[in-house]
């Protein structure tokens, strides 16, 4: 066997080329031994150049990736010179994977004779994994679509069920026998309410209040929640002392924080360590980067924890929802899929990594602000009364029966209809009677949005609170920004309704 280190005779001229190029050129004889490669294709296939030629292209390669080479060659000497392209992927001696694209053609000699095969290999890798990530994206879009309905018509139902259950638990002494019962039904409302904000945030529907956060306090607090009730596990913090803050949901991060804490903990049954960090980046243009990221200052949280870790196939699907290893019964499926959705609807990404045995890293991304944190403040529990006329605009019957029963019960006068046309025509004749519009954002012909802007026509004043089954973005996001006084999410309870009443009502009017 002759070893040739250099092109045949008269291409001289084209080593420079082939010496430089990205691309991986070989070529190799009618046995498959190589003849020549450039320094691109030793890289490739992860050796040295000079240990490649003259040694048969099957002592590297795979059986599957020997055998689909063989079928290239074999179809270019059938074709008498044509190229064969062929997708695969290679496994380098230390471990990594390089997914590469071949072409491949029949190679004569000055007579025409068959003299081997030339081929160019492109390092598609990086390619691929933007194809994936594409892909992902655009079905979870697809499925995000359909949650976030879902979500919305069972937050109508919901709302049903926690409002009739609120009135009646109030009609009623504690010591009555069905007061704990009505209890038990309003605390199972809200395990439903908490599922569809699950829905709601992998929709990316999930951003109900958004404030600058400062994560140093979400991570103290949040890891102090958890280490009480697992303390089988031991928590490591370790931060940047001038971290960025991030305008988000603090509500929202906290559940995706807890979220993974529990992921973690479940991979841990024999114990283990979890280490929290928290540091400033800057993603430069060019960076390996998802999709649809954009380059900038972000603060990314790193939760790293040491338990049995994830294979490739899971990996893969980690964050699809109601996907789950465990066994039935034992969730829904829905927690990484909601966390992915909420910090996507924050503008930021999450990327993970694990290997089977040596634990698994999810890393967050949230766009980094410059302002600084105000304190948060809990809003009041208690229920307050009125007086005032208010106006009831929504389509399903149910919310209509509820809330006007509920508002009432407040000291509330109120009057209802059913769709945006004949809230314009009351609003028309009655606009110096009514002191406040809660007006629903889904409604059949004329939309919320499109009646809010009538309501503003006829009174620029107007004192409207949005409701709606959805959360505070997009088009609610909209209205608001459009001079929409307030906002409620549906179910509410009769507290949070009051409050928020009482609230819109003292707001002043705009001079």
């Amino acid at each position: 066997m002759t070893k040739r280190t250099a092109l045949p005779k008269g291409d001289d001229r084209y080593r420079d080329i082939l010496e430089n190029i990205a691309e991986g050129y070989f070529e190799v004889d009618l046995d498959g031994n190589f003849t020549f490669l450039n320094p691109s294709m030793a890289k490739i296939l992860g050796y040295n150049q000079k240990d490649l030629v003259g040694v048969n292209y099957k002592a590297y390669l795979s059986e599957e990736n020997t055998g689909n080479i063989l079928q290239a060659f074999k179809k270019a000497y059938r074709a008498g010179g044509s190229a064969v392209l062929h997708d695969g992927r290679h496994v380098r001696t230390d471990g990594s994977v390089v997914e590469i694209e071949t072409s491949v053609a029949l190679l004569v000699d000055g007579q025409g004779q068959p003299r081997g095969f030339r081929g160019i290999v492109r390092d598609i890798t990086e390619r691929k994994k933007l194809e994936r990530q594409l892909i992902q994206m655009q079905k979870m879009e697809a499925i995000g679509t359909l949650a976030g309905g879902i979500a919305h018509d069972f937050n109508n139902l919901l709302m049903g069920i926690q409002g009739f259950a609120s009135l009646m638990r109030r009609d009623l002494e504690p010591d009555h026998p069905h007061y704990k019962k009505l209890l038990q039904i309003e605390e199972q409302v809200r395990s439903g309410a908490e599922l569809t904000q699950q829905l709601l945030g992998f929709a990316r529907e999930g951003q109900y209040e958004v404030k600058l956060v400062d994560l140093i306090e979400v991570l103290k607090r949040t890891a102090a929640m958890f280490g009480r009730t697992k303390k089988e596990i031991t928590i490591h913090r370790n931060t940047d002392k001038a971290l960025w803050n991030v305008e988000a949901d603090q509500g929202q991060i906290e559940q995706v924080l807890l979220g993974i804490y529990l992921n973690a903990w479940q991979a841990m049954p024999g114990g283990g360590t979890l280490t929290l960090e928290a540091c400033n980046v800057t993603l430069e243009e060019g960076e390996s980067l998802p999709f649809d990221a954009l380059p900038g200052p972000y603060v990314r949280v790193s939760i790293r924890d040491t338990g049995i870790g994830m294979d490739e196939k899971t990996l893969e699907r980690v964050f699809e929802p109601f996907f789950t290893t465990k066994e039935m019964g034992h969730g829904a499926g829905l927690g990484l899929a909601s966390a992915y959705g909420i910090i996507k609807s924050h503008s930021g990404f999450i990327s993970v990594a694990s290997k089977v045995g040596e634990g698994t890293t999810f890393d967050l991304y949230l766009p980094a602000s410059g302002k600084k944190a105000a304190p948060v403040t809990a809003p009041p529990e208690a229920s307050v009364q009125g007086r005032e006329t208010i106006l009831l605009i929504d389509d399903e019957e149910v919310i209509i029966d509820v809330s006007r029963e509920i508002l009432e019960a407040l000291g509330y006068r109120v009057w209802t209809v059913r769709t945006g046309q004949e809230a314009i025509a009351l609003y028309k004749s009655r606009k110096n009677d009514i002191d406040l519009v809660i007006l629903d954002m889904i409604m059949p012909g004329m939309s919320g949005g499109d009646t809010f802007d009538r309501l503003k026509a006829i009174h620029p004043g107007v004192k409207v609170i949005l409701s709606t089954g959805y959360s505070l973005t997009g088009q609610a996001r909209e209205i608001m920004a459009r001079g929409c006084r307030g906002f409620i999410q549906k179910p509410y309870k009769i507290e949070t309704l009051s409050q928020k009443v009482r609230e819109v009502l003292k707001t002043p009017e705009p001079h």
